[in-house]
């Protein structure tokens, strides 16, 4: 078996975490690789180096991801457009999507063994009429549509499947996969669901109104979102966190499903609902 292993090492006990795993890991015989960048850290000779960081998710067969909830789902999309499961190693604060705790290494065997879970995670894909929907943005948690720091309140037309939902006026609104429906939507208002659930989540960011609230769709729904132009504002859609894109007024914005999705290793063996708890008790502490 060969892993990927990508640490993210601006996180204070990742590097110590990612020694320990790498010590378990070759323990169990399991070649290693890792981007170039990081061979003054880990200059062990029976790790294989790559220049190339989609060549090295090409050539494993599992991505081992180590840091936060943004480190492992930006790993995780890389693992997905290369259809290979990745496995999650908390060194963050929550580690929603991690499939294991600093302290359960002792259980990495279990990927030899075979006896461990996978969890299909829903993708959202987001596209721009301006770019004729050629270019596809791809999100595990969340695309959001918002105003900049200067800018006023916005106003959105959605529409789902080419009919008519409704006109909010917000500060943005957030288009979340299950995945993301414990990420910025939750602090927005949003229910939690269930990722094995199949649905799009949207939910308005401060909106302007006593009576709105979030709506659940089926997965095959596609939305549109279009910015109305009011000419003072700054509109930016973001990708979990990580990619921006400035929108101009009048553009419309489609999310729906991808056709691709992630495979998550889950070696915790807990529920989605101990997860949250368990979390969101750290949270409140």
């Amino acid at each position: 078996m060969i892993a990927a292993v990508i640490p993210n090492l601006t996180k204070t006990n990742a590097e110590q975490v990612t020694q320990e795993l790498m010590k378990e890991l070759r323990r169990l015989g399991i070649h290693v690789c890792m981007n170039a960048a990081l061979s003054a850290s880990f200059p062990y000779r029976d790790i294989e180096f790559f220049e190339d960081f989609s060549g090295m998710i090409a050539a494993c067969d599992i991505v081992i991801a180590v840091g936060g909830d943004g480190t492992i789902i930006h790993a995780a999309k890389h693992a997905a457009l290369a259809d290979k499961p990745i496995l999650g190693v908390n060194a963050g604060r929550l580690g929603f999507v991690a499939g294991l705790e600093p302290n359960q290494l002792h259980r990495l065997h279990q990927l030899l063994d075979g006896t461990y879970k996978v969890e299909r995670r829903l993708m959202l894909e987001a596209s721009l009429k301006s770019e004729q929907y050629q270019n596809v943005y791809y999100a595990l948690n969340e695309g959001v549509i918002s105003r900049g720091s200067q800018s006023r309140i916005l106003d959105f037309q959605v529409s789902y499947n080419n009919n008519n939902l409704c006109h909010y006026r917000a500060d943005g609104l957030i288009v979340a996969t299950p995945t993301g429906s414990t990420a910025y939507s939750l602090s927005a208002g949003g229910p939690v669901i269930e990722p094995a659930m199949r649905c799009l989540l949207l939910t308005p960011i401060c909106p302007h109104s006593l009576l709105t609230r979030s709506v659940v769709f089926g997965e095959d729904t596609t939305l549109h979102i279009t910015a109305v132009p009011n000419g003072q504002s700054e509109i930016f859609l973001t990708l979990d966190g990580e990619t921006t894109i400035p929108v101009t007024e009048n553009e419309c914005v489609r999310f729906q499903k991808s056709a691709r999705s992630v495979s998550l290793i889950d070696l915790k063996y807990q529920t989605f609902y101990e997860v949250v708890n368990e979390k969101l008790s750290e949270r409140r502490a």
